[in-house]
């Protein structure tokens, strides 16, 4: 199996930490330089629809990537997605991505720019949103779990688990509590509150948003992550969150939140704005970080209930004679 080794030790937490370290390393500097904009330039509009349909028309930056992955793995031969484990995935990511919009659209975010949406409205609660919105996030999740496995089968195979069925079976039980996901979520909330109620302009309210980030993607590691870490292309994972922020900031950065495509209310977020990019919230960068984690992790554990051939309770708990192995 291909982890990572530390003087000939394996040590199964270091793909997630290089992960970790190699986001730091860019958000760092990046942040830093950032935060030297003082005075940020403000976009004069004078038209009241300067992006006909251009929320509708930028979908496809998720579209076109998930054409071209999946017409790749019609035609490679030898490459196949798991094609159960990823119907699984999606059944638990997509809803969760509609809760977003329909429970907490109204307190999350809001749609100024009606001109560049096909104005088809969706339910919500409290009010209506642009179906686009449905579509950003049916589309954003299946694309993330695309890339991720055209890397983790094909580009960077090589770091791909060889012995996947042989490792899986041999999985006493998928669901182990890890206290380091409880802990660290915990931490990252109590910094967001501080934040907000400290250093921030906008002190009134809760960080819901970011609260909600971190809830969702590390609820999963908390049961999860302590099996998963092992089988999860790291490697894989790392350019899948490359090029996932990059599409993301260039989509809110450039144009969503300068031409209102959507934005975000200022009460439910932490506080801390980026004025070079339009005043985008830190949320906005943290959303496809949880994005990519939770849908690697779901998707491997969902991978390793097929390969383990052992029924959900047993899988996922093990039995009785297991655990009394591992004590």
């Amino acid at each position: 199996m291909p982890m990572f080794k530390v003087g000939g030790r394996t040590n199964a937490n270091l793909g997630a930490w290089t992960v970790a370290a190699i986001l730091a390393m860019v958000a760092l500097p990046a942040g830093i330089t950032l935060r030297t904009v003082r005075y940020p330039a403000i976009l004069q509009i004078d038209t009241p629809n300067p992006t006909p349909h251009g929320y509708t028309w930028s979908l496809s930056l998720f579209i076109i990537p998930i054409i071209v992955i999946g017409c790749w793995f019609l035609r490679l031969e030898g490459v196949r997605i798991p094609r159960r484990a990823f119907r699984r995935t999606m059944g638990i990511l997509i809803p969760l991505g509609f809760s977003l919009d329909f429970l907490f659209a109204k307190r999350f975010l809001c749609f100024r720019n009606q001109g560049a949406t096909l104005q088809i409205p969706a339910p919500a609660l409290g009010e209506w949103v642009p179906i686009e919105e449905y579509i950003f996030y049916l589309t954003g999740f299946i694309a993330v779990l695309l890339i991720y496995i055209w890397l983790d089968e094909f580009w960077l195979n090589a770091y791909h688990v060889k012995d996947y069925l042989s490792e899986a079976k041999s999985i006493p039980r998928l669901l182990r509590f890890h206290p380091t996901s409880v802990i660290l979520g915990a931490v990252l909330v109590g910094i967001a509150v501080v934040y907000k109620e400290i250093l921030s302009q906008f002190p009134a309210g809760f960080p819901g948003y970011f609260t909600f980030l971190v809830v969702t993607a590390l609820i999963p590691g908390a049961g999860f992550f302590a099996e998963a870490r092992r089988f999860v292309n790291w490697r894989a994972v790392s350019l899948t969150l490359f090029i996932i922020l990059l599409i993301s900031l260039f989509w809110e950065a450039t144009l969503a939140v300068p031409y209102g495509w959507w934005g975000y209310q200022p009460t439910q977020m932490m506080g801390l704005f980026i004025g070079a990019w339009s005043g985008l919230p830190i949320e906005a960068v943290c959303v496809w970080i949880a994005v990519t984690y939770v849908t690697v992790i779901i998707f491997e554990i969902m991978k390793l209930l097929d390969a383990s051939q052992k029924p959900l309770r047993q899988a996922l708990l093990g039995t009785r004679a297991s655990a009394a192995l591992r004590k």
